[in-house]
């Protein structure tokens, strides 16, 4: 799913170069420095953020598991500061505005993130909590309790819906900012509001009774966006 999810985003990037607004003037050898540290931005930053964020106290104790990552174990926290840092050493690099790139960036992200979603699915990992709707699966590598598909929950928000979204709004110019403002606010809501059905982490559980930790995590970013997108004194 990651070698799926790094080919959509080259060539949706070809294509934004040429059809979209790009203040940047940016090139297909920006977008294959863009690809090479965004990936690296990734997977490091994301397995660096889930040992951080979900289960320091283990991965301290067992320093050497932490490049176990055929086992599982991948934080989007994490591989969104990893590529907020490679989108800072490009924006230095070749001399353009870092939030121009992270504009440009955003809408070929989502894809990906959908593509995400359905690995988890197929691997019937971070499934949903029980429930007696409808369309209630059961996961049989974890037990025989019908729950929530909330993997397809997150593949539709966080990847087609938010997708089209950012997409069709960067067609035309916006402010500087403004994309990714709103890509950080609508992930942000999405995933609290897919998380309301999916099983929290078991060692962690949900913080106050009623929230998971990747819930906690987003209220940061929706802030962020929010700052983002207000109107400036020049608007």
């Amino acid at each position: 799913m990651y070698f799926f999810a790094f080919i959509l985003f080259i060539q949706l990037g070809k294509y934004k170069i040429i059809n979209h607004p790009n203040p940047s003037n940016l090139n297909e050898k920006i977008l294959d420095d863009l690809f090479f540290y965004g990936a690296l931005g990734v997977v490091l930053g994301g397995r660096l953020g889930y040992v951080l964020f979900y289960q320091p106290g283990y991965f301290f104790s067992n320093p050497f598991e932490i490049f176990a990552v055929w086992q599982g174990g991948m934080s989007f926290h994490g591989g969104l500061l990893g590529v907020i840092g490679a989108l800072i050493f490009i924006a230095n690099r070749y001399k353009k505005k870092w939030l121009e790139l992270t504009d440009f960036v955003a809408p070929l992200v989502p894809l990906g993130l959908g593509l995400g979603r359905l690995g988890n699915f197929i691997n019937q990992e971070l499934w949903g909590r029980p429930t007696d709707i409808a369309w209630a699966m059961i996961f049989p590598n974890v037990d025989s309790i019908p729950r929530h598909p909330s993997q397809l929950y997150q593949f539709f928000l966080e990847g087609i819906l938010l997708f089209f979204i950012l997409w069709t709004l960067s067609k035309k110019h916006r402010k500087i900012g403004y994309i990714s403002g709103l890509f950080l606010i609508l992930y942000g809501f999405f995933r609290i509001a897919a998380e309301f059905f999916r099983e929290p982490d078991s060692h962690i559980g949900l913080l106050m009774n009623f929230f998971s930790f990747g819930q906690i995590l987003c209220i940061p970013m929706v802030l962020v966006g929010i700052y983002l997108i207000k109107p400036s004194n020049n608007d």
